[in-house]
């Protein structure tokens, strides 16, 4: 990885055109390494973009003020024009061009600059001219730490940044509780404490602005809806459209909300599915041996870490539950 973290640092003089993107549906890890690698590349220039294939959740869009950012799916014209007048682009907690989804992919593909991609999930693809991945790693955001410090460059990081690397570390580690933490999170987190994060301010901002519908979402959920199975450890919840309607879903609703099947006692693995216009969406969780992604990968167009993954059914919400229910065993076997 030296040589990669080498190639990384040449990348990095004043005045270079910059454009930061992430994944579609974008998470705590995406908008916190996109944020957070806004605010270091604008000590080396003014000239940094951040382009999004669509907005985060309303609990994630606070966090992207102080940073230029634009949305593709909404401003595709301007998204394109940040495509066509950068010299650097940098692919943040992804590792293939799909994950940016249709509309943005061919966008990245046809990139005439430099390219260069740091992420931490399984199986990269090669579609950048440099590349950092870490799938041991417990987020991008930890990741973009790392590389910050190999560089020698930690007296780069302001409060912004280190608040942004803080959200994605906190989020994809389900607030450090997974097996993916080790003691240089706990180091990366130290720093970071003494730049002068206050990581109850983040905490803060993330959790404590609820809508009434969205507690009433999760507490229907988590009264009615949540199923066991009979023979393995597994815990289920099933949300059609028109039960997201009701409650007048709005995107970020439910994040966090199969972690709750997961934290009932004997629990081993959770799964989450929601009713889309585009299909039915899928959040595998898992603990202990239990290990998802294959399945996910295999069964549901997806896939992820070991114990975080999603995926997606184009059959109706019973037929997708069948085809759990046929193949579940394969996980526990």
């Amino acid at each position: 990885m030296q040589i990669e973290i080498e190639k990384l640092k040449a990348l990095l003089s004043p005045d270079k055109k910059y454009l930061i993107v992430s994944h579609k549906s974008p998470d705590g890890d995406a908008v916190g390494s996109a944020v957070g690698w806004f605010h270091f590349l604008k000590t080396f220039s003014k000239h940094v973009q951040i382009v999004l294939p669509d907005p985060p959740s309303d609990s994630l869009s606070s966090f992207l003020m102080g940073s230029d950012c634009c949305f593709f799916n909404v401003s595709p014209i301007p998204s394109k024009e940040y495509f066509s007048q950068a010299e650097v682009l940098f692919c943040l907690d992804f590792n293939g061009p799909s994950r940016v989804g249709s509309e943005m992919e061919s966008s990245i593909k046809d990139f005439k600059g430099v390219s260069c991609m740091i992420d931490h999930h399984p199986e990269p693809e090669s579609f950048t001219n440099v590349s950092i991945s870490d799938v041991q790693n417990s987020s991008t955001c930890q990741l973009l730490f790392e590389c910050i410090q190999e560089m020698g460059m930690g007296d780069r990081i302001s409060v912004d940044c280190a608040k942004a690397l803080y959200l994605g570390i906190m989020t994809d580690t389900g607030s450090f509780r997974f097996p993916s933490v080790t003691a240089k999170t706990h180091l990366a987190l130290a720093f970071l404490l003494e730049k002068g994060l206050r990581a109850s301010d983040v905490h803060e901002q993330l959790s404590d602005n609820n809508r009434l519908d969205q507690l009433k979402l999760r507490g229907y959920a988590t009264y009615e809806k949540i199923a066991m199975h009979s023979k393995y450890p597994l815990g289920l919840i099933t949300l059609s459209k028109a039960e997201l309607d009701r409650f007048n879903y709005q995107p970020g609703d439910t994040d966090g909300l199969v972690n709750a099947i997961l934290s009932i006692k004997g629990i081993k693995m959770a799964i989450l599915l929601q009713e889309k216009s585009d299909g039915v969406k899928i959040s595998f969780r898992s603990k202990g041996e239990i290990e998802i992604n294959q399945f996910a990968k295999k069964h549901f167009n997806g896939g992820g870490h070991k114990y975080a993954s999603g995926g997606i059914s184009y059959d109706s919400m019973q037929e997708t539950v069948r085809k759990i229910n046929n193949h579940i065993a394969e996980v526990f076997a």
